[in-house]
């Protein structure tokens, strides 16, 4: 059984070593550092370079520049999809985007963890595991989503959150670690003043 295949089971595999492995991770690189130095106007020409990056995208969405990510393959972004400045994915395994999901700067989705044994971590051996994100999520900035967590269809992360459970559908969650503060409620549609 190869690394890659390994790593797409959830089992410890090594992804410093691996030949296959750095190979991708190095393409990868590649593409994100041309794509960081497009011109910011260069709206189809990034399109078409995401397109060629990413596992999966769809017609509508814009991720701001810089972006960084480890294999590219393993993410998959819906409809009107949005990311700010400086997210970086660590796609060891999927990393999977539902439709309309707004993420704020300096966001991180982290699928790999590191053997909890030295030896092993030494030996370069880590895991991954998947991360979900429903449909309408926003996410705030500076918040860290950790390996195997699933976000709910239409919640908040409050911004500098350390997401290292599952959060369940239509609520607002924040802290270190990530909690759940409330639902979402009708009275929601009122807490800010329209024309």
């Amino acid at each position: 059984m190869t690394e890659k295949e390994k790593s797409q089971l959830g089992l410890l595999y090594n992804a410093n070593y691996d030949e296959e492995l750095i190979e991708e991770r190095l393409h990868a690189k590649v593409l994100c550092h041309e794509y960081n130095q497009l011109h910011p106007k260069n709206i189809e020409e990034r399109e078409t370079l995401i397109k060629t990056l990413l596992g999966k995208t769809t017609d509508r969405f814009l991720i701001e520049q810089p972006f960084v990510c480890d294999y590219g393959y393993n993410i998959e972004i819906g409809e009107d999809f949005y990311s700010n400045h400086n997210l970086v994915m660590l796609d060891g395994a999927k990393i999977v985007f539902g439709d309309h999901v707004f993420v704020a700067p300096n966001c991180g989705f982290y699928t790999a963890g590191h053997a909890l044994d030295v030896e092993q971590r030494n030996e370069g051996l880590e895991i991954a595991f998947p991360i979900t994100v429903g449909n309408n999520v926003w996410i705030g900035g500076n918040v860290s989503v950790l390996p195997g967590v699933t976000i709910g269809d239409n919640s908040i992360i409050g911004a500098g959150s350390v997401v290292t459970k599952d959060i369940p559908s239509g609520v607002i969650a924040a802290g270190n670690p990530c909690t759940v503060i409330r639902k979402i409620t009708e009275d929601d549609k009122y807490k800010y003043k329209r024309n």
